[in-house]
């Protein structure tokens, strides 16, 4: 007759306990840094070199802003709609990225260049803290504006008749999400400039950044 019983000598054996404890704390802790690590964003698209003009007056374009991760958006300076806001998030991305560096930039596109002189960028960007060397207000002929944010971005932008007659008849229009570009000029995410999409605008940039090259 065999000594011992079958669960008495499972119940013994220290490989079995070693694989119990891995699957009941491995498994989780996997699970965990996978989701903390996560999949990078897809890439949806690449921009065609453009060359604008920044709050300084002096060129600024894609030449100036390949090899690093950049945050884009769209506005106007004498927007009193949803621009401040914009900017204000952008102003925050700029807070939370402060570690990464001149590896990181934040680009504001001005579609209304006949007002948006590089003094008025300048200006307007004070107002939110910029720093020219880690943040740039562009703008420039609307010919390329439209190459860049039209064709380039596939985020609308112009204008059109205004309702009530104001701001000399017309009424400026653009789009108003962030959008993610990478390292090589594609464009990784567009995000709601919600306190939710921030924070995912953040998760994506740490993943780009932390991609290899």
């Amino acid at each position: 007759m065999k000594s011992g019983s079958l669960p008495a000598r499972l119940v013994g054996n220290p490989m079995l306990w070693g694989a119990l404890i891995l699957l009941l704390f491995g498994l989780p802790i996997a699970r965990s840094l996978t989701r903390r690590l996560g999949t990078a964003p897809v890439v949806l698209g690449a921009l065609p070199a453009f060359t604008l003009t920044d709050q300084r007056g002096q060129p600024f374009g894609t030449r100036e802003l390949t090899g690093k991760v950049w945050v884009a958006n769209f506005i106007f300076t004498s927007c009193e709609g949803v621009c401040p806001l914009l900017s204000e998030r952008m102003a925050e991305i700029g807070r939370r990225t402060r570690k990464l560096g001149p590896d990181f930039h934040l680009v504001s596109i001005s579609v209304d260049p006949e007002r948006d002189t590089p003094d008025k960028l300048a200006a307007y960007g004070a107002r939110f803290g910029a720093n020219p060397a880690s943040w740039s207000f562009v703008t420039g002929p609307i010919p390329a504006l439209e190459a860049a944010v039209v064709q380039g971005f596939k985020v609308g932008m112009g204008r059109e008749p205004a309702a009530d007659g104001g701001l000399g008849a017309w009424q400026i229009f653009h789009g108003e999400n962030l959008v993610l570009v990478d390292r090589r000029l594609r464009i990784r995410g567009y995000f709601p400039a919600t306190p939710e999409g921030l924070d995912n605008l953040m998760t994506a940039v740490q993943r780009v950044v932390n991609e290899a090259t």
